[in-house]
């Protein structure tokens, strides 16, 4: 049976959301904030927790039924079946040196299925949402991935080698000196705003837990791409900080490609 699609005022309040994150990141963006380090050893900023603040005092007065997982203030059930899954900022170390390529991401998830997302990049003043029923738009404009017509001319990214470990790093960096067009290095979530876009062919990630994929699926998904884990299976949408693998394309063959070479 078909689901409906998200409402209007889901929508509306999704891009309040990052409009409120949005103010806070700019206050701090290139100025000289303190830059802390978590149990994981990945940076954190006064701008990553006044962001995800500002997002949770919202949800508190206009959906507090609705459980909430962020990565840096953690995870509240709620009763209403809606969790809204908050990464203020997607990319730390490119804000924190200055570089507008890290995004605010902000998901829903409703029944098991990721149904909303946005990714917002508030320094260059982008921003791409994709809801159920309303396909992905990019500052109001409707976008789609693009085919691959020969993966030989395909443009794959990912933001480093150091999210794979050195077995899965060498057969994938083979696969794309011998078979692809050219490879991109850096962007985090903003490379998926890119294959959305029909600028890029595919995007490849490991070690990405629920808060970093969560916004994605939905913007991947509406924009006509595909987006599992690295053996072609959906990605979990439970609470949990367990890390998984990420593969999206644009079209399947390039898809079913990915999954083969970094599954072997």
């Amino acid at each position: 049976m078909t689901k409906p699609p998200v409402s209007d005022d889901l929508i509306a309040l999704a891009h309040r959301l990052a409009d409120a994150a949005g103010d806070v990141v700019r206050q701090y963006f290139r100025t000289g904030f303190h830059i802390d380090g978590k149990a994981d050893s990945s940076p954190v900023t006064i701008a990553d927790r006044e962001a995800e603040q500002a997002i949770r005092a919202i949800l508190a007065k206009e959906r507090p039924n609705d459980g909430i997982h962020g990565e840096e203030f953690g995870s509240g059930k709620g009763s209403s079946g809606y969790l809204w899954v908050l990464d203020p900022i997607d990319g730390t170390k490119a804000f924190a040196t200055g570089r507008p390529l890290f995004g605010i991401l902000i998901g829903l998830v409703h029944e098991g299925a990721a149904i909303l997302g946005v990714l917002d990049q508030p320094i260059n003043l982008e921003r791409w949402i994709g809801a159920r029923g309303h396909g992905t738009r990019l500052n109001g404009k409707t976008v789609t991935v693009r085919p691959c017509p020969d993966i030989s001319s395909a443009n794959v990214s990912t933001t480093g080698p150091d999210m794979f470990d050195m077995e899965e790093y060498l057969r994938f960096y083979h696969f794309l000196k011998q078979d692809t067009g050219f490879t991109l290095y850096g962007g985090d979530c903003y490379s998926y705003g890119q294959l959305a876009g029909g600028w890029l062919d595919g995007v490849v990630e490991g070690h990405m837990k629920l808060h970093d994929y969560a916004a994605l699926i939905p913007i991947v998904e509406n924009a006509g791409g595909i987006i599992t884990d690295w053996q072609g299976k959906p990605l979990p949408l439970e609470p949990s900080f367990d890390a998984v693998e990420v593969i999206a394309t644009g079209d399947k063959p390039l898809h079913e490609r990915l999954c083969k070479v970094l599954s072997a």
